[in-house]
C-alpha cells in the first residue's frame, strides 16, 4: 500500500454517480473513447477521455451508471480537454479492466461517501 492519507484529503475528493450517454471514438488513438457522461443536474454533462477501448465496446457503454471523479482538474488529451476521470480496477499486468459500477441503479449525480 501506498501513500497514507488523512481523512481531510479524502473529504476533498468529490466521486459521483455518472451515466454514460455517449461514446465516440477518438481519431489516431488505439486506447481512448470521448465519453459524455450526465453527472446530474448539480453538475451537469462532463466530457471524459477514458482509456477503455481495448476493454469496452461502445454499445456496453452507453447508458452505463459508473463512478465519476467530479473535481478532477482537467487536462488536455488527443485535444479534448477530459473534465473528470471514471473510475476502474485495473490489474497489475493493465489485461484487465473493469469500470466501477453501482450495484444498484441511482440518480446520476448522486454523492458517493
Amino acid at each position: 500500500m501506498e501513500g497514507i492519507i488523512e481523512l481531510k484529503d479524502w473529504e476533498k475528493i468529490d466521486l459521483r454517480v455518472g451515466e454514460i450517454v455517449d461514446v465516440e471514438e477518438i481519431e489516431n488513438a488505439d486506447n481512448l473513447y470521448k465519453l459524455r457522461i450526465d453527472v446530474g443536474m448539480e453538475i451537469g454533462e462532463k466530457i471524459v477521455c477514458a482509456g477503455i477501448k481495448k476493454h469496452y465496446p461502445i454499445k456496453i457503454l452507453k447508458n452505463k451508471k459508473v463512478v465519476f471523479l467530479a473535481n478532477l482538474s482537467s487536462r488536455k488529451l488527443k485535444g479534448i480537454e477530459s473534465q473528470g476521470m471514471i473510475l476502474a480496477a485495473v490489474s497489475k499486468d493493465k489485461s484487465k479492466v473493469v469500470l466501477i459500477s453501482p450495484e444498484k441503479d441511482i440518480d446520476s449525480g448522486t454523492k458517493i461517501s
